[in-house]
């Protein structure tokens, strides 16, 4: 067996839980691939040494064939993994070291139980789907995909105009902050702040937000994922910002964004005993409520 560990770095109180995780990849044989800012975090700031059959640096060196990608960090960390494994189908394993941890399987709490479920093959693999887009006169490279959302936001302070098609046929003109689409994903995200529905992931649909309208009647829009929108921004700013999750550049006001759904998902493990509702449930405090 063959997994790739992603992250940067973790404080202290999880050096513990992180050594443990190592150990058991050695106890088990397996071949283990590291992120290399990551390896050397470990050897500088922790005094872990582990062993290693390669390091990687982004998705070109990343072997294709691994049977885990382990991401250790919060949400944000996860989300960098979507440019890494790309269209390779490599499973990718969240270990939660940050604050929420949404997306995240493995708590330190439970790094045991849990790597007993993962590598006894008592697991779920869900495809979550991400968002491909694309720029008029632009080539985005790495910046094509989104796991969470896609957000057009305004460059200054002056409200700008977004003029949005679903499959060719014209929607509305957004005046507002921004605009955001959002997957189901990424309906927990920054598509819940802004008033959004949560959307469960396998629902085939996806959300368009408006962020902070000047118009009392725009509402939040689950569409099917079916959809392709086409975005067009007027401004009086010579460009706004594009950001896919948390990567943004800035764009000509001239551009059009398309988007659509992607033609390969990410694959993200969770462990049987972790449900959707049940994360809604223990990480938004769903039901705390002394009546219950």
């Amino acid at each position: 067996m063959q997994v790739a560990v992603f992250g940067r770095n973790f404080p202290s109180y999880a050096h513990e839980n992180i050594a443990t995780m190592f150990s058991k990849f050695s106890l088990l044989n397996v071949d283990v691939w590291v992120f290399e800012p990551l390896y050397e975090f470990l050897q500088k700031k922790t005094g872990l040494r582990p062993k290693v059959a390669g390091l990687f640096t982004d998705h070109s060196n990343l072997p294709g064939d691994m049977d885990f990608l382990f991401s250790l960090g919060g949400d944000g960390t996860f989300l960098e993994t979507v440019t890494l494994v790309r269209d390779s189908g490599i499973p990718v394993l969240g270990v939660n070291i940050g604050r929420l941890g949404f997306l995240s399987c493995i708590s330190l709490e439970n790094m045991a139980e849990s790597l007993d479920s993962v590598f006894s093959g008592n697991f779920d693999i869900e495809e979550r789907m991400l968002l491909k887009v694309e720029v008029s006169g632009r080539a985005l490279n790495d910046l094509d995909v989104a796991l969470n959302e896609v957000r057009l936001y305004k460059n200054s302070g002056s409200l700008i105009t977004i003029h949005v098609k679903v499959n060719d046929e014209f929607l509305s003109a957004y005046w507002a902050d921004g605009l955001l689409l959002s997957t189901p994903t990424g309906s927990t995200a920054y598509n819940l702040s802004v008033g959004g529905p949560i959307v469960v992931p396998e629902s085939n649909s996806f959300v368009l937000s408006p962020i902070a309208p000047h118009n009392l009647t725009v509402r939040p829009l689950v569409l099917p994922d079916s959809a392709v929108l086409q975005l067009s921004v007027d401004t009086r700013d010579p460009q706004f910002q594009m950001a896919l999750d948390s990567r943004s550049i800035d764009l000509d006001v001239d551009s059009t964004v398309t988007v659509r759904k992607a033609d390969y998902t990410l694959k993200m493990v969770r462990i049987e005993n972790i449900s959707f509702y049940s994360t809604l449930r223990n990480k938004l405090m769903w039901g705390a409520d002394k009546r219950n």
